[in-house]
């Protein structure tokens, strides 16, 4: 049973009618970059709870989440109509092995996302521990629109930190945009051209996929890279190389 403690908003971030983040400050317990906590609203005696990344490093006490609105869901429209100073609950441990302790090492770590799946990402690389074992990052952010790059400021920050090791690729699906790919992830693998705009090969030779967001997203490029790569599935008892976060 989850240990739920109380949390207070202190900033929002309302990046288009669908998109914003939260930070909190709540007295959570230490966790590691790549994890997800859960937020719960208690709404006419019933609890509703939702799984979310952190987006912050461990070392940030602003404990940052960044959302979608389902209009049509119970919990997301609420924590979107939430103010600055009201209460939240928010699970005191953190869950989820989408960390770096779980990827063996390569040269090439991609770390290949949709939505609102980039917060582990962001929460491993402003972290920036435990890096130093991968020659070349890859950090793909896929979305429908250009707008949807939320975070996009913050990564060319980190790209510019890590000079040249990290490696940003934008991906927008239903529209052109000069600075991103057009089209969805799996296919962008099969054609070529994720590789050879960012200059890199995936190989089972050299590289290790995590792949985080949309359940097809993550299916589909899973199926391809064990398919048409010769790559697996990483396991604890079997290293191989693809690791998923699948929290829905």
């Amino acid at each position: 049973m989850a240990d739920w403690v109380s949390g207070s908003v202190v900033h929002i971030d309302n990046w288009k009618d669908n998109l914003f983040s939260l930070r909190i400050h709540a007295p959570v317990r230490p966790f590691t970059a790549g994890q997800f906590a859960k937020l719960a609203l208690d709404i006419d005696g019933e609890r509703f709870q939702r799984a979310y990344s952190y987006v912050n490093s461990p070392d940030n006490p602003d404990l940052e989440f960044y959302l979608v609105t389902v209009n049509e869901g119970k919990l997301s429209p609420k924590l979107r109509a939430l103010k600055i100073g009201d209460k939240l609950l928010i699970t005191q441990d953190a869950a989820g092995f989408f960390v770096l302790d779980e990827i063996p090492d390569c040269s090439t770590l991609w770390m290949l996302s949709t939505g609102t799946a980039i917060g582990p990402f962001l929460s491993i690389l402003q972290q920036g521990i435990d890096l130093e074992r991968f020659n070349h990052i890859v950090l793909v952010h896929a979305v429908r629109y250009s707008e949807d790059l939320s975070y996009l400021p913050l990564m060319r920050e980190l790209e510019k930190r890590y000079n040249g090791k990290l490696r940003i690729q934008t991906v927008v699906s239903r529209e052109q945009n000069a600075e991103s790919l057009t089209g969805r992830v799996p296919a962008l693998i099969e054609n070529g051209q994720l590789e050879s705009s960012v200059g890199l090969t995936i190989s089972a030779e050299s590289s290790h996929v995590m792949l985080c967001g949309n359940p097809q997203m993550v299916k589909d490029t899973q199926r391809l890279l064990q398919e048409q790569r010769h790559m697996s599935k990483h396991l604890r008892r079997k290293p191989g190389h693809i690791t998923s976060e699948q929290y829905w």
